[in-house]
């Protein structure tokens, strides 16, 4: 198969392999002959479109046509463009959808304090401040020495942030930050301030509300006399509480994950992101949690979620983060559609419309529970909303804060980078699979070709996840690569 037509109602076809000018493809009992070169990922026009006339995708507008495209022609950005605007009105028609039954699952994890749960058993260094990056990528360094026995891995996450920062870009920093501190992946972690940040440590203490001593230490560097020797001292004695930890069974239904695309192509919302929306309602089915961010990207596509909301509240919470996130484009006099970007384009999504539509599909079919502000945390089994962007470090730091133990990254065109938590490489195709196999840890490329389907494919993602979460690395694990980004919106001093 050379083409697939997502949705009955659609008047373009994807691409499954590059196919030549005057190749023929078959479309339902008809046949129509491709009148130009058409990339993988690209679209195909299968019936004459109107100027100004809707193009269809996913049984959904993704744009209209700039000019009278002809049946077999090649359909892109020279000839569509986006139907959105900065105002919309929503309407609240309830749809529930049955999930898949699934059995009982179990993997091997850490059972924390007050019935949390981790997938790793690390010790973090979180920096209050920019200016101490520095000594806690050192401590680091020079304290490999105490990962062994259970401890699987002592990491820090330097950031720019923490001073010189007003109202809300301040509260952001300390939110997030406090999050990771909170985070169970972390058996145990070395809070590391300068002493004169606006983020003072009374402040971040305030924020904690309540922690360990035993497994949250804090140490001033401009308080101590040899930063780097009590940094070791404090590292030793966190060693000795996170050590006693040791993996158990838990059941499935306390597993929490994030999902995230980036590098998309025209086989994003065709293959690895419907992957992931079934694994997202197998997990939900068996009484887990998962998160969907990346809200500029639902701009087009926010109705599919809307009306799964579970109730009025939530749709009310839903439609205000959406309105929210274009009024903040609005007041830095920016337009809601100026996505997606020059990789997403060079891979066959047209418009933001269609870049949503095939965003979404991570989302899977269950009910919306809950709508989150940036970094809360999840509160709620099943799917949940979370207000962020979609730039890939900035929202995978959001949905580690949020409490994601691990993240699933669908992607066409490969990136390297990951969360603080094992951040799943997904690709969309199978070449990018074989290309890049030290980034891409799981293939659903064979969708595209026919030997799998969406359902095979999410099992067999289920089956790999139990795996992360028991122990398997990521290949950005292996490689360490571990990196945050905070939101900022405002004014620096």
């Amino acid at each position: 198969m050379k083409s697939i037509r997502i949705h009955p109602n659609d008047n373009v076809v994807v691409a499954l392999e590059d196919i030549c000018k005057g190749e023929i493809i078959n479309i339902d009992d008809r046949t129509i002959k491709v009148l130009e070169e058409v990339a993988r990922g690209h679209k195909i026009a299968i019936e004459d479109i109107k100027e100004d006339s809707p193009v269809i995708k996913y049984g959904n507008q993704i744009g209209v046509a700039k000019e009278d495209i002809k049946s077999g022609s090649y359909v892109h950005t020279h000839n569509v463009k986006t139907s959105l605007s900065e105002n919309a009105v929503y309407k609240y028609t309830p749809v529930v959808n049955k999930l898949p039954e699934s059995k009982k699952r179990t993997f091997m994890g850490y059972r924390r304090d007050k019935g949390k749960v981790g997938i790793r058993n690390e010790i973090w260094i979180i920096p209050t401040v920019g200016c101490v990056n520095s000594v806690a990528d050192r401590l680091v360094r020079e304290n490999q020495d105490i990962v062994g026995g259970t401890i699987e891995g002592l990491y820090s996450f330097p950031h720019p942030f923490g001073c010189s920062q007003m109202s809300d870009d301040h509260e952001t920093t300390k939110r997030v930050l406090a999050s990771l501190v909170h985070h169970p992946n972390a058996g145990g972690v070395l809070v590391l301030s300068l002493g004169c940040e606006n983020l003072t440590l009374d402040q971040f203490k305030e924020e904690l509300r309540e922690w360990n001593s035993d497994r949250v230490k804090f140490l001033t560097c401009q308080k101590s006399n040899d930063e780097l020797l009590e940094g070791r001292r404090l590292l030793e004695e966190l060693r000795d509480y996170v050590g006693k930890f040791s993996r158990e069974e838990i059941d499935a239904s306390e597993l929490v994950v994030g999902m995230k695309c980036g590098g998309s192509d025209g086989l994003s919302g065709i293959t690895a992101n419907p992957a992931v929306g079934r694994f997202s309602d197998k997990l939900i089915a068996m009484g887990g949690s998962t998160i969907l961010t990346e809200v500029p990207e639902m701009f087009g596509a926010e109705s599919i979620l809307f009306n799964r909301c579970i109730d009025n509240n939530v749709f009310d919470k839903a439609v205000a983060m959406i309105n929210d996130f274009k009024k903040y484009f609005v007041s830095h006099g920016q337009v809601v559609y100026e996505n997606p970007s020059p990789g997403n384009k060079a891979g066959g999504i047209t418009t933001l419309e269609d870049k949503s539509c095939g965003c979404v599909q991570k989302g899977g079919s269950a009910q919306v529970v809950d709508v989150l502000k940036y970094a809360e945390h999840v509160k709620c089994k099943g799917l949940t909303l979370l207000s962020g962007p979609g730039n890939d470090m900035v929202s995978t730091t959001d949905l580690t804060a949020a409490g994601a133990h691990l993240i699933l990254f669908t992607t066409g065109r490969g990136t390297p980078f990951g969360a603080p938590v094992p951040t799943v490489k997904i690709s969309t195709n199978t070449e990018l699979f074989k290309n890049k196999s030290n980034w891409i840890d799981f293939n659903a490329g064979t969708i595209a070709e026919g030997s799998e389907t969406i359902d095979e494919v999410g099992d067999r993602l289920v089956d790999f996840v139990l795996k992360v979460a028991s122990g398997k690395l990521t290949k950005q694990e292996i490689s360490e690569y571990r990196e945050i980004s905070i939101f900022k919106d405002g004014v620096t001093l």
